[in-house]
């Protein structure tokens, strides 16, 4: 149990009750997994679309509008960790359980997998939602500029930068999750949420899931655009890639090094 003295669990704490949670969330049956992992989907995608809704039009200068806009963003996170729902870039803390000896390496590979698939179907089930309703002419079709800014700009990147840049990006996701999981009340997980999320938004780190939502929703209002197509199937690969190591290694394994090394089975 938490320390009665403190108002939230202690770091170690934490990392016991990541790689508690990681099993259960392994083992899940997959119906309820898939299912969840859709919401996850969906849910960041809507605050992938607060996101571009908030930051359209504004006059308050690069960093301020950038900070607004991730303050939008947590939206996601929020509605997957305190609603319920999973979602693949936090649930790369489920190697904890795995280093732990928890889990085996096939129940781990499954779970990322149909989470993945999962999420990748909610986020673009709710960009074509998005499409349909015209959602992207709202401000006399500022909105959908601002889309195609945003997927233009994440297309365009280099190899190594949309790798990188994935990297960084998870190693925050994971650590708001990871404060959420500190929390003992909605109040203490959503403000343990809303800090790393602004900060990777507000910086440009880069998403998978958050992806699968610009992309493709910009494909659908502009299929014509020149490396589109191309930019985005490579970003999605490499931002994947980037958000495991980030999410994996540099929060999962430094903080599974740090306090469960020695309690594995």
């Amino acid at each position: 149990m938490a320390d009665t003295n403190s108002d939230a669990y202690a770091p170690q704490e934490i990392a016991q009750r990541v790689a508690t949670v990681g099993v259960a969330k392994a083992r899940r049956n997959l119906l309820s997994m898939l299912v969840l992992a859709v919401l996850a989907g969906a849910f960041v995608a809507l605050g992938g679309l607060f996101y571009a809704v908030t930051v359209t039009g504004s006059e308050l200068g690069f960093g301020i509008t950038r900070l607004l806009g991730g303050m939008a963003f947590s939206l996601g996170l929020i509605l997957v960790v305190v609603a319920g729902a999973e979602l693949f870039t936090g649930n790369n803390l489920i190697a904890m359980a795995w280093a732990s000896r928890l889990i085996t390496t096939r129940e781990l590979l499954r779970g990322w997998v149909i989470v993945y698939a999962g999420n990748a179907i909610g986020a673009i089930a709710t960009a074509a939602g998005i499409y349909l309703a015209g959602v992207h002419d709202f401000g006399k079709g500022a909105v959908e500029e601002t889309l195609m800014a945003v997927a233009t700009h994440k297309a365009g990147l280099a190899p190594l930068e949309m790798f990188v840049l994935g990297v960084m990006c998870n190693a925050l996701v994971c650590l708001a999750v990871w404060l959420a999981m500190a929390g003992h009340t909605v109040t203490d997980k959503i403000l343990g949420i809303v800090p790393p999320i602004t900060a990777f938004v507000a910086i440009g780190f880069e998403n998978s899931i958050s992806n699968l939502f610009f992309l493709p929703l910009a494909l659908m209002l502009r299929p014509d655009t020149p490396g589109l197509l191309q930019g985005s199937l490579l970003n999605i690969a490499l931002v994947t890639a980037g958000n495991i190591v980030g999410g994996t290694v540099l929060v999962a394994g430094v903080y599974w090094l740090a306090y469960l090394r020695d309690t594995k089975k």
